[in-house]
């Protein structure tokens, strides 16, 4: 017979109930006070037993008398406590004590991980064991840095070991408290002698190099071990009333998890147990850096930066100074004067006058301005806002003022802004605007400072990010002032070597000052003798000459893999650049034309063309334009010069035609002149006073700059050849290139006219190959110009070549 299998029964877990020690809110709370106010009542009387230790010392065998006075901050408690735990204890090290009560004391009150507070006594005690043995290694008695309990080991350790185990007993005591504490490896100390190794490398190379982030996290390890388990979130502090401009303050309070019984009776809080989180294996993954192969071009980049450090476009003018704000004229009516009673008289105004059409208002507010306050209104609930708008002249009625402007609303506030301006205003100095710390800290690539806005602050906008500049305004309104505050404002911040100028006057009198930095920071064509361009023929071949520099540029940037110009610069700075190539550092080049208007009517499409071009193209590669009228119509502000010109000021004028043409909007027909003007960069509109700045400040200047060592020539662009080049006045023969023969026998074979052809066939610049095929055409053997198509092929083949040219010499 088979035997019965035996059914066993599962054993009953036995489990044995601990005894809860949790405790409730309010005692947490006065537990945790007492371990807090503890810790500090510790660090007090340590801290005081350094001073006053020796002198107490007589009065601690007397303890019990209150006729016996200590020293001690804490008086005789204090003297015992610390005499106990720093004379008899631990020595100084005791400190830790304190720190480790204080720290118990957080943990009860933000109801943090009890595991983590152990660990922390745990490594506190033996920390402090380990300074007070360490401290007692230098004593040659007991006292107070090392303690008894640290004199006494110390000399326990040097009876039996001596003094060279007892110090190498220290030490390892020390990398195991690394090792297992931190997780501290043989790769992760090599990672810091080597980290350690290219610093001091890089103090003489000024160069910094990451180390991988693997091996050097240590400072994140160190932080790691005083993380707490539970995550803190924060809550907004409840206050009755936010102050503007007034940051929120932020308290962190553990969150707890409760559920609310529902029942009839009061609810009871149940808190749910927090599930402990695992700890983390003491495990780690070694991961082996492994360096980027390098190619050879970066090497030698590298080295030559090791070598010579990063090329210096600065060095060929490295004496060279910026001029100093004494040249600028410090007037006596600056900065903003406050007139109550004119205020207040304002304001009466602006309140009857809306008052009588039933406008009713809740607030007014007034910021004053170098030459125009602004009122901002807030109407009461029900006001349509065209409303107020068309009030405009009604208010200016009846503050008889020369003319206000009515924003409705203000972008950005919830206000209507009524601007008036000032019976007495003040001039916005250039030297005020350049002081600026807004202008000296800029890290802008062409910073200008164009003046201060209507809440007095410096306005100072980046040209390179606009790209290009549009300024319109009726006579005598402070065009002309305009571009010399730009000019200025670039003279202050930039090199010559960093940015060059392009001057047309077509006045002959505006810009003629700047003729006496001409081989600093002015650029003209190769046989120009004045660098200020005045004549409109000159201004059309010095246009498309920047049109020749700017596609000249963008190959340079082709061929360097760079997308601008800043990329482009930095890459050659860094000496990745070879100039044997072609390469070389590129100069900001800012085109600045004082009247627009005069150019269109006398030059028309050969001058709109080419800017239109170089608005389109050329901010890529550091070509800015500055362009400036007095007849803002639609005739000479087209609507591709407008599309390519985002950023515009807008001076006085005469109609609001004339400001929708230039802004698109209204209101430059409502300012007040004198450097009153509107600034946009495609979105809102901003009232500036404009920097004045005399004729008299800029020959100072100019004359500062001028004066100093220049380079041997102005900044010569790339020459350009007009169509009237074209000519037959080559007859004589001796006079030909060298490579005449070569190039009529690369024309006849490819049968196509072109001066692109012979740059790439023979390896030539423009200027030698526009000349060959000038010479060509005086020869009969290509036809003339024909714009932007090749020219003609007047001889078949090579055969009849040969003889054109033996009859030549015959």
């Amino acid at each position: 017979m088979a035997k019965a299998k035996k059914t066993v029964k599962p054993k009953k877990k036995i489990s044995i109930k601990t005894p809860d020690f949790k405790l409730s809110s309010q005692q947490k709370l006065v537990l945790g006070s007492f371990l807090i106010i503890l810790g500090v009542l510790f660090f007090i009387a340590f801290l005081s037993y350094l001073f006053t230790g020796k002198v107490d010392q007589s009065a601690l065998s007397e303890f019990a008398s209150r006729d016996i006075e200590t020293k001690n901050w804490l008086s005789k408690l204090g003297a015992w406590i610390s005499d106990l735990f720093i004379q008899r204890g631990f020595g100084i090290a005791a400190f830790i004590i304190s720190g480790l009560t204080f720290l118990s004391g957080v943990y009860v009150l933000t109801d943090l991980s009890k595991d983590k507070l152990r660990k922390h006594w745990f490594w506190g005690i033996l920390v402090m064991i380990w300074f007070s043995v360490l401290f007692g290694f230098f004593t040659y008695k007991n006292d107070s840095l090392s303690g008894t309990i640290g004199f006494e080991i110390n000399s326990f350790f040097q009876d039996y070991i001596g003094k060279i185990g007892t110090i190498l007993l220290l030490a390892f005591a020390f990398i195991s408290y690394l090792a297992i504490r931190f997780k501290f490896t043989p790769q992760r100390i090599a990672a810091i002698f080597k980290k350690a190794k290219n610093n001091i490398k890089d103090d003489f190379n000024e160069d910094f190099v990451p180390v991988d982030n693997a091996h050097s996290d240590e400072a994140e390890d160190i932080k790691s071990a005083f993380d707490v388990d539970k995550k803190v979130e924060p809550t907004i502090s409840n206050h009755s009333k936010i102050e503007a401009n007034k940051p929120i303050e932020l308290t962190q309070e553990p969150v707890k998890p409760v559920v609310k019984a529902a029942v009839t009776s009061p609810p009871i809080e149940i808190e749910i147990p927090k599930v402990e989180e695992e700890e983390e294996l003491p495990m780690e993954i070694e991961v082996e850096a492994v360096k980027e192969e390098l190619s050879e071009t970066d090497n030698l980049a590298n080295k030559l930066v090791e070598d010579f450090g990063q090329f210096d476009p600065t060095l060929e003018l490295g004496n060279y100074q910026f001029p100093p704000l004494d040249l600028l004229k410090k007037y006596d009516n600056e900065g903003v004067t406050i007139n109550q009673e004119e205020l207040e008289e304002n304001k009466n105004r602006i309140v009857d006058t809306l008052n009588n059409y039933k406008i009713g208002i809740s607030s007014i507010k007034a910021t004053i301005g170098p030459t125009v306050t602004l009122y901002e209104i807030v109407p009461e609930a029900g006001v349509r806002i065209s409303k107020i708008k068309n009030l405009e002249d009604d208010i200016a009625l009846s503050l008889s003022a020369l003319g206000i402007r009515i924003i409705a609303p203000i972008p950005g506030k919830g206000t209507i802004g009524i601007e008036v301006p000032n019976k007495n205003s003040t001039i916005v100095s250039m030297r005020s605007v350049i002081a600026s710390q807004k202008f000296q800290k800029t890290e802008m690539h062409l910073p200008i400072a164009i003046g201060k806005t209507i809440s007095n602050e410096t306005l100072v906008i980046d040209l390179a990010k606009m790209p290009h500049l549009l300024m319109a305004g009726a006579t005598g309104q402070g065009k002309s002032v305009g571009l010399n505050a730009v000019l200025t404002s670039l003279l202050y911040k930039k090199h010559p070597a960093e940015v060059k100028f392009v001057l047309v006057d077509p006045k002959k009198v505006e810009l003629t000052l700047f003729n006496k930095i001409e081989r600093h920071y002015l650029a003209k064509l190769p046989d120009e003798a004045e660098a200020i361009i005045t004549d409109n023929t000159k201004v059309i071949h010095t246009l498309n000459s920047l049109c020749i520099e700017m596609d000249n540029r963008y190959e340079m940037l082709k061929n360097a893999l760079c997308r601008n110009i800043v990329e482009y610069n930095t890459k050659f700075k860094a000496r990745k650049l070879n100039p044997n190539d072609g390469h070389a550092y590129l100069p900001y080049i800012v085109l600045v034309v004082d009247e627009f208007a005069d150019l269109i009517m006398t030059a028309g499409k050969e001058v709109e063309t080419p800017v239109a071009r170089l608005a389109q193209l050329a901010r890529a590669i550091g070509i800015h334009l500055i362009i400036a009228t007095q007849r803002p119509s639609v005739n000479v502000i087209t609507g591709i010069i407008k599309a390519n010109f985002p950023a515009r000021i807008a001076f006085r004028v005469s109609s609001k035609i004339d400001s929708r043409t230039i802004l698109d909007a209204g209101g430059a027909d409502q300012l007040i002149g004198r450097g009153d003007m509107l600034y946009t960069q495609g979105n809102d509109m901003i009232r500036v006073q404009c920097a004045f700045v005399d004729t008299p400040e800029v020959e100072k200047i100019v004359d500062f700059i001028g004066n100093q060592k220049a380079y041997p020539d102005a900044y010569l662009l790339p020459e350009y050849v007009g169509e009237e080049s074209g000519t037959s006045l080559d007859v004589d023969i001796s006079d030909r290139d060298i490579l005449f023969k070569d190039a009529c026998q690369i024309i006849v074979t490819a049968q196509q006219g072109s001066a692109s052809l012979l740059q790439r066939k023979l390896k030539l610049g423009y200027n030698r190959a526009g000349r060959l095929i000038d010479q060509l055409e005086a020869a009969g053997i290509v036809g003339g110009f024909e714009g932007s198509k090749a020219r003609q092929v007047l001889v078949p083949d090579l055969i009849a070549l040969d003889q054109l040219l033996e009859n030549e010499k015959k």
